[in-house]
């Protein structure tokens, strides 16, 4: 059906009638696939963490006379007694103090030093060394530890809780480093020209424009770098002799040999080596995810 108007003088125009055809939206397709792999991914994350935490609250002899996997009939906590017995405490601050003694120099350095790459980008010198930070990140701590271990000799710091921050902070800068000069490149000039004709100094520039701007990724790269640096084996286990200098992660590997059998004692152990690390990503989980995103995002 059709409906004839007229336009103009001696033109007719033919417009059709009837209802308008509605849009169709296009259905939604389901990644069952994406969404049956992202299960599997998160039983496997999942599964191992529940037999930790429910094999810790086991006894001894209910761990090898129950299902593995079956929650504890009788919970107890005389494994995590048994392993806060045995100078757990001593190794935890043993790690506190290596894991801030490493990150706080280490992340203060590195925003001064990117703030100075970037703010004099066309200085010769400040180019080669950010060059030098870059090729850091290309070098392994695996390669490097025989020459670690003899400097750490020649000066004379061998089995001290130094011998672990310096080669720790060595470590730590590269990569902080390029996080930092990554969002200071993101701050715009203006307020940087703004601050130099209102009169002030670069430190004052440093501390009141660029840090606080730049937060989300101080607490990035300090997140980051406590983790690696609470996590450290390697570092620990070749620089350090005597007991009353082991960190946690070092600590656990002899409450493997000294409770071989009690599997929920090393377990409890496990846990309470975990705890800092949940507590400290649950407490800056959004920053760490934000200097990420907006770090490399931009």
């Amino acid at each position: 059906m059709a409906t004839t108007l007229s336009d103009k003088p001696g033109r007719t125009v033919i417009r059709p009638s009837g209802r308008r055809r509605r849009r169709t939206r296009p259905r939604e397709t389901k990644n069952w696939i994406g969404g049956t792999i992202s299960w599997l991914w998160l039983a496997i994350v999942i599964i191992p963490i529940y037999w930790v935490v429910i094999t810790s609250f086991k006894a001894q002899s209910d761990y090898y006379l129950s299902n593995p996997m079956a929650p504890p009939t009788a919970p107890t906590l005389d494994n995590y007694q048994l392993v806060i017995e045995s100078d757990f405490p001593l190794y935890f601050l043993n790690s506190l103090i290596v894991a801030v003694g490493s990150v706080v120099p280490a992340v203060l350095f590195s925003f001064m030093a990117a703030y100075a790459i970037v703010r004099a980008s066309t200085n010769r010198f400040l180019r080669s060394v950010n060059w030098l930070f870059l090729m850091g990140l290309a070098i392994p701590l695996q390669a490097t530890i025989i020459p670690i271990y003899l400097i750490i000799i020649r000066l004379h710091l061998y089995d001290s809780l130094l011998a672990l921050i310096l080669p720790s902070i060595a470590f730590a800068i590269p990569l902080s480093v390029l996080v930092l000069a990554n969002f200071i490149r993101d701050v715009p000039k203006e307020l940087f020209e703004s601050m130099r004709l209102d009169g002030a100094s670069e430190q004052t520039t440093l501390w009141r424009l660029a840090f606080p701007l730049t937060r989300p990724a101080v607490v990035t790269v300090s997140i980051y770098n406590a983790l690696q640096i609470w996590n450290g084996f390697l570092l620990p286990v070749i620089l350090t002799q005597s007991p009353d200098k082991r960190t946690l992660p070092l600590a656990l590997w002899s409450f493997q040999g000294e409770y071989s059998v009690n599997v929920p004692a090393v377990l409890a152990s496990v846990v309470l080596t975990t705890l800092p690390i949940l507590i400290l990503y649950v407490v800056g989980r959004r920053q760490l995810l934000s200097g990420l995103t907006a770090g490399f995002g931009k």
